[in-house]
């Protein structure tokens, strides 16, 4: 029992996409950091993968290949399927396993299989993303990889940043049709703000360390500040042409006014 590394299980995140459950499970032995995702399919039935840290971000950028490509697809045809299904394969290896990854179509639509052997032997094992999930796939294995990191080695709880306390909570903003949220977070390199855009099914999002926050501050600032001076010139200018009218027009009211009285201003107004 003493010689079994302590699994600890640092952050999960679920996925649905179409009538499977996703779960992204972010672990640490005494082995280092790694992936475990796992499928649920409609009747229960589970199947699981295990990526190392950098396999996984290997992976994220398959993802989006795969995902431009299917971008790029017109809509499926039953009576013109490819002969072995393919449509683009990758291949990944990582120490004793190797991982196959397959863009297929069969007669219920387009997939990635994502399989994963051992060369030692052992039981292959294998998930299938619905082609329309692969995005949102990527982004959340992104995320976690941007929290986490892409290390695979074991470390000492003691090294990486030495900051303990509370980290502020995320917060978030909508700017017409977009949404962008603010979410800080810590891994081995330090603490971060994670800035990410989203609108419908896009999503874009870039790391900012800590220790940098302050120039990206007075940059954002002296940005809006010369904004500001740009914007404000023609309204000064606009503003100061109304006041000399504004004084044509009380000048032209006082005239009249001696006259002939309030019926001047009248005819001035019908004008």
């Amino acid at each position: 029992m003493g010689g079994q590394p302590v699994e600890q299980e640092l952050a999960t995140k679920m996925l649905q996409i179409q009538h499977k459950r996703f779960y992204l499970d972010v672990k640490q032995n005494r082995r280092g950091r790694f992936i475990k995702v796992a499928e649920v399919g409609a009747a229960g039935r589970k199947s699981r993968l295990l990526l190392a840290m950098s396999t996984a971000a290997e992976f994220r950028d398959h993802l989006t290949a795969f995902s431009e490509l299917y971008a790029s697809l017109g809509p499926p045809n039953p009576d013109n399927l490819p002969e072995d299904g393919k449509l683009k394969s990758e291949v990944m290896v990582k120490d004793n396993r190797r991982y196959y990854l397959d863009l297929k179509e069969n007669n219920r639509g387009r997939f990635l299989r994502v399989s994963q052997t051992i060369s030692r032997g052992g039981p292959r094992a294998q998930i299938a993303i619905p082609a329309q999930g692969m995005i949102e796939f990527r982004d959340a294995l992104t995320d976690l990889l941007e929290e986490f990191g892409t290390d695979d080695g074991g470390r000492d709880e003691t090294t990486g940043s030495s900051f303990k306390g509370e980290l502020p909570e995320g917060r978030h903003m909508r700017v017409e049709n977009k949404k962008f949220f603010f979410d800080i977070g810590q891994n081995n390199l330090g603490i971060y703000m994670r800035i990410s855009e989203v609108k419908s099914n896009f999503r874009s999002s870039i790391t900012i360390p800590e220790k940098s926050w302050s120039k990206f501050r007075d940059v954002f600032s002296d940005y809006v500040d010369k904004m500001s001076e740009v914007i404000d010139k023609p309204s000064g200018a606009t503003n100061s042409g109304s006041q000399s009218g504004g004084d044509t027009t009380g000048a032209a009211q006082s005239n009249t006014g001696a006259g002939g009285g309030g019926g001047g201003v009248a005819n001035i107004t019908s004008k």
